[in-house]
């Protein structure tokens, strides 16, 4: 039985590959708040992460629009809406005459031997800032009732 016939196993393929998106993550207030086009980037720089590559993750703006379907100001915007959640951090500010995109790391996993930052814990909504103006009152205080017209022929 110790010599069964061995299986091969189908190693490096891209479409056996996944990640897994752990529950602390999926169930923080950052993730729940980030917009559709923020999860979009996000998943694909996670990608393009193959276990020792983090910090090294490329995705330009243009190339994140192009495969996403989305604007390049939109990009932009889910770029911004990703570093200040917390989910990634720009590890080289790309060219544009090098031709060389922006390069990316993920805090959940570890860099250059470094643990996994996490940041995305640490990020809370803003909290609402009280009206502090006072209500206005409508009606007149003895009840009678404004007739703008009322002055035009007084």
């Amino acid at each position: 039985m110790g010599r069964g016939r061995r299986y091969r196993t189908r190693r490096g393929k891209s479409e056996d590959q996944f990640f897994a998106l752990c529950y602390a993550m999926a169930r923080s207030p950052a993730f729940r708040s980030l917009s559709g086009a923020a999860l979009k980037v996000f998943l694909e720089v996670r990608t393009r992460f193959n276990g020792g590559n983090n910090g090294e993750l490329s995705l330009s703006l243009d190339e994140a629009a192009r495969l996403l379907g989305i604007g390049k100001g939109t990009a932009q915007r889910a770029f911004a809406e990703l570093q200040e959640k917390g989910f990634l951090r720009m590890t080289r500010k790309g060219q544009w005459y090098g031709r060389r995109a922006t390069t990316w790391r993920t805090t959940d996993k570890g860099c250059n031997r470094e643990l996994p930052t996490n940041d995305w814990k640490r990020w809370q909504p803003p909290r609402a800032v009280p009206d502090l103006r006072p209500e206005m009152d409508l009606e007149p205080a003895n009840g009678a009732v404004h007739d703008p017209g009322k002055m035009l022929h007084d």
